[in-house]
């Protein structure tokens, strides 16, 4: 039994020598956006909210649109920043308390606000993730993410609602 396990470690080892591997290459696969924006934008009942003119340095890595029970129609758009952190734009029609509380993951308001294009956004930190909050009569707009308060108001700036 030793030597049958001496073997199948060996040639473990031998499969691990020889098969190339490149720790230097990153990890973040960027993702194309575009269909599900316009579907997104068609379907949801409130005008969804994209970046436009981001640096190329900024890197969609997730979408998603989903008409929910328990937080109406809900945005995804997440992405890398420069600084390799994460940022994402999630929005939604439904009550504002328990989906800022599911996509902050438990943040709370700082009580701080910060002016963006004419519109208070509120400063809300918690243990994973920071964010940006705007609630507005129809929909809630939240900027948040690992990435720190100057990556998440960028973002924000950046970011143009309309119905598809």
């Amino acid at each position: 039994m030793t030597l049958s396990m001496l073997v199948i470690l060996l040639g473990a080892g031998l499969v691990y020598l020889f098969i190339p591997h490149d720790d230097s290459l990153d990890p973040v696969r960027p993702i194309s956006y575009d269909m599900e924006l316009v579907t997104a934008r068609r379907a949801a009942p409130y005008p969804v909210a994209a970046p436009v003119g981001l640096p190329g340095t900024w890197r969609a890595t997730s979408v998603e649109y989903e008409a929910r029970s328990d937080h109406g129609a809900a945005w995804h758009l997440g992405f890398m920043d420069p600084e390799n952190e994460y940022a994402a734009v999630e929005q939604s029609d439904g009550r504002p308390a328990p989906f800022i509380d599911e996509v902050t993951h438990g943040a709370e308001p700082t009580g701080r606000t910060q002016t963006i294009d004419g519109r208070k956004w509120t400063r809300y930190e918690g243990p994973k993730y920071d964010a940006l909050v705007l609630e507005e009569k129809a929909v809630t707009t939240v900027v948040t993410g690992t990435a720190p308060f100057d990556s998440l108001a960028r973002l924000a700036a950046s970011l143009e609602a309309r119905k598809g």
